[in-house]
């Protein structure tokens, strides 16, 4: 923090500050997380229609013009558009009393969910992270990482629209050794999505079924590509034991059969953050336990 603090400004004012940045953008990223998966899903049948030769002259026109920014946000429900004093982060959701002003209509915990973590996941990241590129990069990243956990519970889809530039931004950040060196974060792009390629590969042939999706391959390679080869293990490890106990969970408690499918995206995205923010202590303390042995 010490690069953002002034003699006027402390760093607790900072942080709230940061905070409620994040309560704002979690609000867009609400929108990208709800409308990016449509857009893509309306893209493809329309590609898949004309490659098929029975598109409809207008049948996809519409859906094809929706944009992150168009329409203005409206009620799922009954379609009334939300004024901006509906549409405030948080306190809106309270104030309506998490339904439609119009309807009644309940409107889904996502919306404050998500402005909160944002608003937290940013306000830990500006605390933990003091330089000032640095902690830019870093937000880019948490974004990133927010949005992608959100769709892939959602659809159980990470697109390519940001997995892809999540790793070119990764390498891009290192080129100066921001967080690791280099070749560090080349090695760690090509470890990431070899790693779970070959596990994809090697549970579909004794199984016969897909046990994750090619966007997780992609999400590990950006992951590596931040943070360099050597946090892979501590990824894979966080995200796995997490994976495994919600899993466990919902078969145990939520009366889930073993054949539930559960996304790992969100859980890869939430190791890749904490590994950002404090993988060298997690390392440095899991080592100097076996130097106390």
């Amino acid at each position: 923090m010490d690069h953002f603090v002034t003699q006027n400004i402390s760093p607790e004012a900072i942080i709230a500050v940061v905070f409620c940045f994040g309560l704002v953008v979690g609000s867009f990223l609400n929108v990208v997380i709800l409308r990016l998966p449509q857009q893509l899903k309306a893209q493809w049948r329309n590609d898949s229609e004309v490659f098929l030769g029975i598109a409809q002259e207008g049948t996809n026109e519409v859906q094809l013009t929706n944009t992150l920014l168009w329409p203005p946000s409206h009620c799922t429900n009954c379609g009334q558009q939300i004024k901006p004093w509906q549409n405030i982060p948080v306190i809106s959701y309270l104030l309506l009393r998490g339904r439609c002003n119009n309807c009644s209509h309940a409107i889904s915990l996502q919306y404050p969910f998500v402005e909160l973590l944002t608003g937290f996941m940013l306000a830990v990241t500006i605390a933990y992270i003091g330089d000032a590129i640095n902690a830019m990069y870093a937000i880019i990243f948490t974004l990133c990482l927010i949005a992608l956990a959100g769709i892939d519970v959602n659809e159980k889809l990470l697109p390519d629209q940001i997995t892809l530039p999540l790793l070119w931004i990764g390498l891009f950040a290192n080129i100066n050794g921001t967080f690791v060196p280099l070749p560090d974060a080349v090695a760690g792009a090509i470890a990431g999505y070899m790693s779970l390629w070959s596990l994809y590969w090697m549970f579909k042939l004794v199984t016969g079924k897909e046990g994750m999706g090619y966007g997780d391959f992609k999400l590990l390679a950006a992951l590596g590509a931040w943070l360099g080869w050597q946090m892979l293990p501590l990824v894979i490890l966080i995200s796995s034991t997490f994976g495994a106990v919600f899993g466990l969970a919902a078969i145990l408690l939520g009366g889930q059969g073993r054949n539930l499918q559960i996304p790992f995206g969100p859980f890869l995205a939430g190791a890749g953050w904490i590994a950002l923010l404090w993988g060298d202590t997690i390392v440095t303390w899991y080592f100097s336990g076996f130097n106390a042995i």
